[in-house]
């Protein structure tokens, strides 16, 4: 379905240009596969690209299978899965936490996040499985006063995108296939995002 993610960026973009070169609309990647994308989004419609940081909480023995997602300001959320102690999480939670501050660090190397209040932001994934980082950076977001939030991945799980309509102003994907397993079967190449990647995508000639 899509070379890489930088094909998937290309093709994302085809379906947002009604926001070409808006003055109120910014684009917000979630890292690290997410900046990837955006970056490409960015490039095709003039658009300025941050970085949003909300990591997933792994089940026990499952690390790939989010139960829960905490977001820059520390917030929690948790899942539909009842068979995870509070314990886990909380411990789970502060580790990601530690992550977050040095990601946030270490991507925007001292320049301020760009400002999301009264603005139409386009969060990106690379792509949507149980959609948990993504429903927890909408909240994030709403926080922050967005005027609206467009969630913008190349690929989707139906399941999730019926989840996350409930709480974003629209979700735009290229393909919300059946049989989705992982977001790396819908891709010929997906290495994991190096951070050297992410920050050289949001450099000052990204946009910001």
């Amino acid at each position: 379905m899509f070379r890489d993610r930088a094909d998937a960026g290309v093709q994302l973009a085809a379906l947002l240009e009604e926001y070409r070169g808006r003055d109120d609309v910014i684009l917000l990647g979630i890292p690290r596969g997410g900046v990837e994308v955006g970056a490409q989004v960015a490039r095709v419609l003039g658009l300025p690209l941050d970085v949003v940081v909300v990591r997933k909480i792994g089940a026990p023995g499952q690390p790939e299978y989010a139960v829960a997602a905490v977001d820059e300001d520390g917030g929690l959320l948790i899942g539909d899965r009842s068979d995870v102690s509070r314990a886990y999480l909380e411990q789970a939670a502060a580790d990601e936490r530690a992550e977050i501050t040095r990601r946030l660090e270490a991507y925007r190397a001292g320049r301020p996040p760009l400002e999301v209040a009264g603005c139409t932001v386009v969060l990106i994934d690379d792509g949507i499985a149980t959609g948990l980082t993504v429903l927890k950076a909408i909240g994030l977001l709403r926080e922050r006063g967005a005027a609206s939030v467009i969630v913008a991945a190349p690929v989707v799980a139906p399941s999730s995108a019926a989840k996350i309509r409930r709480h974003a102003d629209r979700v735009v994907a290229v393909a919300e296939p059946r049989g989705f397993a992982a977001v790396g079967q819908f891709y010929d190449w997906f290495p994991q995002t190096t951070d050297d990647e992410v920050r050289a995508a949001l450099t000052p000639s990204s946009g910001i």
